[in-house]
């Protein structure tokens, strides 16, 4: 019976009014109840008092409104929490990371990744399958509700799509969630302030820039396509230039990204750390609006990379400055959770409270 009602939590603002016109509900119930379910955090249909009791009854038996819950919570010495949620016995994670101006909530899309970049944990896991936009949008649904319930100010400014797996392998139920995540009547944030990392998938980027606007990141990683290759099997595939090629022509239509896209470079002890790789990612770069994050590479098990330490990143940060780039080293956030960009696994940690 569970699974033949219609979770509402799947159907963005254009589906649900499709779903409730079938009810014999008029257009303003839609807005009514994405106000209850986003706005109140309610799931119970009986409590949505502006609702008509015909209507009410309709949505019971046809519909829910269900959330998946985490079921397991570690909190970092820097305050960053992460979280794991359980589908079906296989888990993804969610990391709240709060600063002094804002917080951002980072989120999954697929449970593991089918990518196999080699210096990141997720894609050494087993990919398993993509997430339901429900699946998604209850990770923000589920964080919002403990930081309320916490008494913490720092509630979420930013979303980013920087968790398990790439988004656009996941590329219409991602943008099922972002509409949700947008929408006033949903979680109401701005588009400048929810980014999409990807790390290349061409095709679903050359649509991405008709479905929806959202501030991009491009995982870059490598400043020409034989290191590329060698650190991400993705790139033999769809190479830097024709990555690069369809940022560009996100932009070109994007006023989430007037400032330009933001390149994640991973910084990997002799690898694609030197000054002759500062330089090519310059050349790279010099035609395409970009802020680059240098990430100081962050360990797991059984890995052989090493860090590039701070003076040689600093070095090639400095590089990058003197050609007129924006530069920013990221902060290593939540790495004794195993919290840090790279190193979300699912692996079982503390129950939550």
């Amino acid at each position: 019976m569970f699974e033949s009602k219609i979770n509402l939590l799947d159907l963005h603002r254009d589906n649900l009014r499709n779903f409730l016109f079938s009810l014999g509900a008029k257009s303003f119930v839609t807005e009514q109840i994405m106000q209850w379910i986003y706005h109140h955090s309610c799931t119970d249909f009986n409590k949505m008092f502006n609702i008509s009791i015909k209507i009410r009854n309709q949505l019971y038996k046809k519909s829910i409104i269900f959330s998946s819950k985490f079921i397991e919570e570690r909190i970092s010495s820097d305050g960053t929490i992460k979280w794991i949620t359980d589908i079906n016995n296989q888990k993804i994670e969610t990391v709240y990371i709060p600063e002094k101006k804002r917080s951002t909530l980072c989120v999954s899309s697929q449970i593991g990744c089918p990518l196999t970049c080699h210096f990141c944990a997720t894609g050494q896991k087993n990919f398993q399958r993509n997430l339901k936009v429900s699946e998604i949008i209850s990770q923000i649904w589920q964080a919002n509700n403990i930081l309320k319930k916490k008494n913490i100010a720092n509630r979420i400014t930013n979303i980013v799509f920087m968790g398990m797996g790439e988004p656009l392998l996941n590329l219409n139920n991602v943008v099922s969630a972002l509409k949700i995540i947008l929408d006033e009547y949903g979680f109401n944030l701005s588009k400048r302030r929810v980014t999409l990392s990807t790390s290349g998938i061409v095709p679903a980027l050359e649509k991405l820039k008709n479905m929806i606007d959202v501030c991009l990141a491009i995982s870059l990683h490598a400043p020409n396509d034989y290191i590329r290759n060698l650190i991400m099997p993705i790139n033999k595939k769809y190479n830097i230039h024709s990555l690069l090629n369809a940022a560009k022509e996100y932009l070109k239509s994007s006023f989430a990204n007037r400032g330009g896209i933001t390149i994640e470079y991973v910084m990997l002890n002799k690898i694609n750390d030197s000054n002759d790789n500062a330089e090519q990612l310059s050349d790279l770069l010099k035609n395409i609006p970009s802020k680059i994050n240098l990430i100081p590479w962050n360990p797991f098990p059984g890995s052989s990379f090493l860090c590039s330490n701070i003076d040689r990143i600093n070095t090639f940060a400095n590089i990058l400055r003197k050609k007129g780039f924006t530069v920013i080293i990221r902060k290593n956030r939540g790495q004794d959770i195993n919290a840090a960009c790279g190193q979300l696994t699912g692996k079982k940690i503390n129950t939550i409270k």
